[in-house]
């Protein structure tokens, strides 16, 4: 038996989301049943997160135990990209000792929000961002963002309907760029409640044209108020950039 660490990256357009349910395309799902028809008989995979509907990734990792010995590491992405839909890639896979899990291994998630500042949105960028009709004040945003480092009670940034009852989380860097046309938030963190990346990016946004000051910010954060939060931004523009683990440097 191998345990198997791999990297996925998705299209998250036309899912339900990460996890298997009994209707509706999943990305749990589609990777379950490649695996089945690898191994003909069925392979429980550990997810180091689980994506909303419509969300995207280029840096997932799941990892599962194999029992298919004949085919070697360089090649297994080949083969289990041969499987899968054009919408799932596996771009890395490595063996790692028996002991790794993707999800309680995991030491930073890293997500990257898309958002396209123009009065048109390019039909080629419609469902990988979210269009915005002006350019906000980066500076400002940023004077914002940098609130949310460290750890603290993520409940006004949380969703309505979360139960989760601890909602303390630790974020090791927030801040907004520019990549080419695209205004990227980018967070990491060694966790995310539901939809808290789209809360804080709706917020952020809202914030700026409020021209809420730093310390307006802090006061929002640490009333655990969900009702201080602004709108929450659609999925489409979210990606899962990358899982890091202990001893392990970026791969993108």
């Amino acid at each position: 038996m191998r345990n198997l660490k791999v990297t996925i990256g998705y299209d998250g357009t036309k899912f339900q989301g990460w996890q298997e349910q009994k209707q509706g395309r999943t990305i749990e799902g589609e990777i379950c049943k490649a695996l089945f028809f690898m191994h003909k008989h069925p392979v429980d995979i550990n997810a180091a997160g689980r994506t909303d509907s419509g969300v995207h990734a280029t840096g997932q990792v799941i990892n599962y135990q194999s029992d298919l010995d004949t085919i070697p590491i360089d090649r297994y992405c080949r083969a289990l990209n041969s499987f899968l839909p054009l919408d799932i890639r596996a771009r890395q896979i490595v063996e790692e000792d028996h002991s790794f899990h993707a999800r309680y291994d995991a030491r930073e998630r890293t997500y990257k929000y898309y958002l396209y500042p123009s009065d048109l949105m390019e039909s080629h960028f419609r469902i990988y961002s979210d269009r915005i009709v002006r350019r906000p004040n980066i500076v400002q945003l940023n004077n914002l963002a940098a609130v949310l480092e460290g750890t603290h009670d993520f409940t006004t940034f949380s969703a309505p309907s979360d139960e989760t009852p601890n909602r303390v989380r630790t974020i090791f860097s927030s801040c907004f760029h520019m990549e080419g046309p695209f205004l990227v938030y980018q967070i990491s963190g060694n966790g995310f409640l539901w939809r808290m990346v789209r809360s804080i990016v709706g917020s952020l946004l809202t914030y700026e044209i409020e021209k809420i000051d730093a310390a307006e910010m802090r006061q929002r954060l640490h009333a655990a108020n969900r009702k201080l939060a602004g709108p929450t931004a659609p999925a489409w523009g979210l990606f899962l950039h990358r899982v890091r683990y202990k001893n392990e440097n970026c791969l993108y």
